[in-house]
């Protein structure tokens, strides 16, 4: 079984304090996950972010479903954090999430170290169905990170967790 790393990255035009706030707000991240997923988070909200902080949800993954919990193992606002599977699909999952200012905006880098079930079959797994996933899943995301905070103009005078939590 293979350790894998998925990396990507995406400049917002926001500063780094906004886009952070965005990301700490788990309510948004059923915003950012494909519908085909059906996900949804179990844990009641609104959800003190910090490091030990457990999230619950459950998602449908080609029609079959899945519970997943995810501790905060690292929270460091308003530059990083890093969310680990405790229990869910994967033998490993490490999604580092890191917020540096750029260009007048904020680059945005995920770091996914991930090992994909499947023993002597995992090649081929991860080839044919993991990885296919992986990429249409943070593919999704970015479209909706750029829909939500890819523009320039100043959020209104609201509070900047008030005003950037998405509803669906």
């Amino acid at each position: 079984m293979r350790t894998r790393l998925l990396t990507r990255e995406i400049w917002l035009p926001r500063p780094v304090p906004e886009v952070f706030a965005f990301f700490s707000d788990p309510a948004n991240l059923e915003a950012i996950t494909p519908p085909w997923l059906r996900f949804h988070i179990l844990t009641p909200q609104p959800l003190e972010m910090k490091a030990g902080t457990l999230l619950d949800y459950r998602l449908r993954l080609h029609g079959i479903p899945i519970y997943w919990r995810t501790e905060i193992s690292v929270w460091e606002p308003p530059h990083r954090f890093v969310d680990q599977q405790l229990k869910g699909p994967y033998l490993l999952w490490v999604h580092e999430h890191t917020f540096e200012e750029k260009d007048d905006g904020t680059l945005v880098r995920d770091r996914v170290d991930y090992r994909s079930p499947g023993w002597i079959l995992e090649p081929l797994i991860e080839r044919w169905l993991v990885r296919p996933d992986l990429d249409r899943i943070f593919d999704y995301r970015a479209e909706r990170l750029r829909e939500f905070l890819g523009h320039r103009q100043p959020l209104a005078a609201t509070a900047a967790a008030e005003s950037l939590r998405l509803v669906k």
